[in-house]
């Protein structure tokens, strides 16, 4: 691309300099005004057969001779690079887009993000480093410029409030959607869609205007966050628990920390485990991670009591570094206690 842009630059620079060797040439050798001289450049390089505005001497015909095979010569050039420029972009883009396709359709169980704003860009980063597959959807051509520069995630151009959009981004296939888009009947209208082609969907959107939330929600989100409100106890918090702020933004935001919080199904729960309690499976003990939390019932337990019992349809909320919750993991679907 750099190549065929500084080719382009030379073919210009070469047609302006023929131009203006032109214009001086029929003033001092012809005599001519700067507009009979300008017109008679014109018309030579450009081949279109109209008369001379006076007839020419010879060393007049000799030089319009020579600027006619220099200028053929230079357009030609230009042409040849304008064109080869057009057609490889053409078939660049083509390729690319067909490319993104055939990705986006083998995906399943991945993540749709409406729009590349401030919380979308954040929002990709942040499933970029979980490894998680997702697909963008944006429109705005400054935010697709971006994108296409990065290279790094696969996105779609188009209105994510359009059904066929949300359908090539394999609304029917995706695990969850999120939609940042600015404007909350914006994202009201996209959950709205979203829920009607995947009525399993995990949807989470964006909310700025007090009581969308409550719409967003009635319309299938499953959660909805507003940023001005979070960013307002956030700031709040940091002045009346800065460091018990800070610590929990180390452990669940910072990529390159060590100790991380997860989210544990019980589905897959060894059967030697199922209907024992938190203290009989002894997982602090074998494996160093701690049980911080449970979700049961579809209610949540910080720090449960050990003499909790545990069932296939619970969640569990452990911390530990990423060997002890991979041994943690083994334990409760096999049932090894060692």
């Amino acid at each position: 691309m750099r190549q065929n842009r500084l080719q382009i630059t030379v073919s210009l620079s070469l047609l302006i300099l023929i131009l203006v060797i032109g214009v001086g040439g029929y003033m001092i050798i012809e005599h001519m005004t700067l507009a009979n001289a300008l017109y008679m450049t014109v018309i030579t390089l450009s081949t279109v057969g109209y008369g001379e505005v006076k007839p020419l001497s010879v060393a007049g015909k000799f030089f319009t001779t020579g600027l006619i095979i220099f200028s053929l010569g230079i357009l030609a050039y230009l042409i040849s690079n304008l064109t080869r420029l057009i057609f490889e972009n053409i078939i660049a883009d083509t390729y690319k887009k067909r490319k993104v396709k055939r990705k986006i359709d083998k995906l399943r169980g991945h993540v749709i993000l409406c729009g590349y704003g401030r919380n979308g860009k954040q929002a990709a980063k942040e499933l970029a480093d979980h490894k998680q597959d997702f697909v963008i959807l944006e429109f705005d051509p400054l935010k697709l410029e971006d994108l296409g520069q990065a290279e790094t995630f696969l996105y779609l151009e188009g209105d994510a409030t359009q059904e066929e959009k949300l359908i090539e981004a394999g609304v029917e296939r995706a695990k969850a959607l999120i939609t940042t888009l600015p404007n909350d009947a914006d994202n009201l209208l996209v959950v709205i869609t979203a829920r009607q082609f995947n009525p399993e969907l995990v949807i989470i959107s964006r909310a700025s205007e007090e009581n969308s939330d409550i719409k967003l929600k009635r319309a299938g989100a499953t959660n909805v966050i507003m940023s001005d409100r979070i960013g307002g106890q956030r700031m709040a918090k940091l002045v009346v628990q800065p460091d018990v702020v800070e610590f929990l933004e180390n452990i669940m935001l910072q990529a390159a920390s060590n100790v991380t919080i997860v989210e544990l199904s019980c589905h897959s729960l060894a059967p030697d485990f199922v209907s024992k309690s938190i203290r009989e499976l002894g997982v602090r003990n074998i494996s160093g991670a701690n049980i911080i939390g449970l979700k049961k019932k579809g209610k949540y337990i910080l720090n449960p009591d050990p003499d909790v019992i545990l069932d296939k349809e619970d969640q569990i909320f452990a911390l530990g570094n990423p060997e002890q919750i991979k041994k943690f993991q083994g334990i409760l679907t096999t049932g090894a206690m060692k």
